[in-house]
């Protein structure tokens, strides 16, 4: 009598390169703060873009009236040298807040038009990383630092990926912390081994600029909170194409961290073709 032949094994899902430099486990400096108790909605920062148009307007009113105390306090010591040097002062004061508003408009009619009316290097990796940084400090004064970061962060990769940038698989590099869920980790490393992209556990943010310096990809898709975002974007992303996938953070900083896998996998794919690769 014929016995039915077993069925062949199931092929395991393919599993990305991970890279991973073992340190002393520790919080992350930005949350040295952090009290222990809940985070606010359950570590999700969410927020709609406007709210960091907002604040950045907030931080262009505050340091042009910071500045333009200043003059009018020196204003008098530096007429007696000549009265033309406060004189000219105040209208290159002028001016700048003058480029100040008009930059801003400009990046909000691009978020919300559709359509980038700068080029990169005057928008998302030029001002708009400065801007970023100087709106999240004025946000921690009003205790709004992580959504407004969020928001930005959001503003960010929809300015990039509208670039349309494409590299080769061997030159995208996947970032991610080393306070994933076990879940969140594993789909990271499926996603990556679909697309042949090595994944690195940047455990220290000092960890993920070596291993950027020493494989040298053309394009990064990082993970982390809101506020290790802001530092990686604001040292990296002005030198490298770089996407930024913020994570939720249900059990707080540093543990279990849950982040939007089909985002990723969306960005990856975007990332990836075998058309020749844009210049940077």
């Amino acid at each position: 009598m014929a016995t039915a032949a077993s069925a062949p094994p199931a092929t395991p899902p393919s599993r990305a390169q991970l890279i991973h430099i073992e340190v002393d486990r520790r919080l992350g400096h930005e949350w040295d703060e952090w009290n222990g108790k809940p985070l606010p909605a359950g570590g999700d920062f969410s927020a709609p873009p406007g709210l960091f148009f907002r604040y950045a307007a907030l931080t262009i009113t505050l340091a042009s009236g910071l500045v333009a105390l200043l003059l009018y306090l020196v204003g008098p010591r530096l007429a007696a040298l000549s009265p033309a040097v406060p004189r000219a002062l105040w209208i290159v004061l002028g001016a700048a807040v003058v480029l100040k508003w008009a930059w801003l408009s400009l990046a909000a009619g691009s978020f919300y038009s559709g359509r980038n009316l700068l080029p990169e290097r005057l928008l998302e990796r030029g001002p708009f990383l400065q801007v970023m940084n100087y709106t999240s400090l004025v946000a921690r004064l009003f205790g709004r630092r992580d959504w407004v970061e969020h928001a930005a962060i959001d503003i960010y990769n929809t300015l990039f990926v509208r670039r349309g940038r494409k590299v080769g698989k061997g030159e995208l590099l996947v970032l991610i912390p080393r306070c994933l869920s076990k879940q969140a980790l594993d789909g990271v490393l499926e996603i990556a081994g679909r697309y042949e992209v090595p994944v690195f556990v940047a455990t220290r943010g000092q960890l993920a600029r070596r291993v950027i310096r020493e494989r040298r990809p053309r394009a990064v898709v990082a993970v982390a909170c809101e506020r290790d975002m802001m530092t990686g974007l604001r040292d990296v992303a002005g030198k490298l194409p770089v996407l930024g996938l913020t994570m939720q953070l249900p059990n707080g900083p540093c543990r279990d961290a849950v982040l939007d896998l089909p985002q990723m996998e969306e960005w990856v794919r975007g990332w990836v073709t075998s058309s020749p690769p844009a210049s940077r």
